[in-house]
C-alpha cells in the first residue's frame, strides 16, 4: 500500500528528488514518487502562464533535488495510485526555506481548512496530510527569505 491515503486538495509536504523534462519527481511518503507539472507551478512574478523553453531550462532555479515544497494534490491515479500536484496559488504553496522535516504516520494529520499555523513565537507550522510536517521561520511565499 501507499502508506498515504491521499485525496485531491489534500496539502502535503515533500521533498523534490529529481528534475525531468517538464516535471519535478517528489518524494510524499507514498510508494510512489508525486509528480509536478512545470505547468502547474506558479513561477516569480505570481503567474500561472504558458511555460517555455526558458523555464524549462530554468527548472533547477525555481526547485532542485533536496528542495522542501508544499503543494496540494491535484489528481490520484486510478491504477497505480500516482499523485500529481499542483501550486494554484503563490500564496500558500511553494518553496519552503530552512526549516525542520517532521515525519508522523498520516493518520495522526486530520483533514482540516487549516493545514498552515502561525504561532505566536513567528514560527510556521505546515501539516502535510501525507504526515510530513514541517516547521520553521514564518515566511511569505514567493518572497526573498531573509
Amino acid at each position: 500500500s501507499s502508506g498515504i491515503n491521499a485525496e485531491y486538495g489534500d496539502i502535503v509536504v515533500g521533498r523534490v528528488t529529481e528534475v525531468q523534462q517538464k516535471k519535478w519527481k517528489v518524494d510524499c511518503g507514498s510508494r510512489l514518487d508525486c509528480q509536478l507539472q512545470l505547468s502547474s507551478v506558479y513561477l516569480p512574478g505570481n503567474v500561472l502562464r504558458r511555460k517555455n523553453l526558458n523555464d524549462e531550462l530554468m527548472m533547477r532555479e525555481y526547485f532542485a533535488e533536496g528542495d522542501l515544497i508544499c503543494a496540494e494534490v491535484s489528481e490520484v491515479g486510478n491504477l497505480d495510485g500516482m499523485l500529481k500536484i499542483h501550486m494554484r496559488t503563490h500564496e500558500k504553496y511553494g518553496k519552503l526555506p530552512e526549516g525542520v522535516l517532521i515525519k508522523v504516520p498520516s493518520v495522526l494529520i486530520k483533514r482540516s481548512k487549516l493545514h498552515f499555523h502561525r504561532l505566536p513565537c513567528n514560527a510556521t507550522v505546515i501539516l502535510g496530510s501525507n504526515g510530513f510536517v514541517w516547521v520553521g521561520p514564518h515566511f511569505v511565499p514567493d518572497q526573498p527569505i531573509e
